[in-house]
């Protein structure tokens, strides 16, 4: 079985206690979306949206799971028509918090043979958002990427006011990482 075809059943016992990486099944969803909801201030999605990540997008998804409990999720999609993942939400439960564990999710993510033709990464952040903007950036250095950002999302206009201005932050890989490894 390949690393990245990982398709073990939602929290089956870890003995190691090692946090594991795999693509998520639909039966991870309401864990997901657990998790997703003790991670404040992540914007919480319905869990029928976090069942539909699992399942129509789980070749660009990851799942982090230690001790059989889902600790980390990345939900990402290929944007039709580019050889872009687009990151939609990271999460790190604290259990599994300043282990690194995002990075090496969005590494996992980017090495599958999903993601062969894959020469960008994008996400948005808000600008107050610093665990997220150091992911991006440590991310891209680490590649040897190029970032940039640009206001995409404006809290007026798009927001009504409700939500700060989201930075389209664009990721410019060297070369695919799938394809490299």
């Amino acid at each position: 079985m390949n690393s990245h075809d990982r398709t073990r059943s939602p929290r089956s016992a870890n003995p190691s206690g090692a946090v594991t990486l795999r693509k998520p099944v639909s039966e991870d969803g309401a864990a997901i979306w657990n998790l997703i909801r003790a991670c404040k201030p992540l914007d919480e999605n319905s869990v029928y949206c976090n069942l539909l990540q699992c399942d129509h997008f789980r070749d660009t998804c990851v799942v982090a799971e230690k001790d059989g409990e889902v600790v980390g999720w990345i939900s990402g999609y290929i944007v039709p028509g580019e050889d872009t993942l687009f990151v939609w939400q990271v999460a790190v439960g604290e259990k599994a918090r300043g282990l690194g564990l995002a990075g090496k999710m969005l590494d996992e993510i980017m090495e599958r043979e999903e993601c062969i033709n894959v020469d960008q990464m994008k996400t948005t952040i808000t600008k107050d958002n610093d665990a997220s903007w150091a992911l991006f950036r440590k991310f891209a250095r680490r590649h040897g990427g190029d970032l940039d950002d640009d206001p995409h999302f404006h809290e007026d206009d798009h927001f009504e006011g409700r939500h700060d201005t989201e930075h389209m932050v664009t990721i410019t890989l060297p070369e695919p990482l799938a394809a490299a490894a």
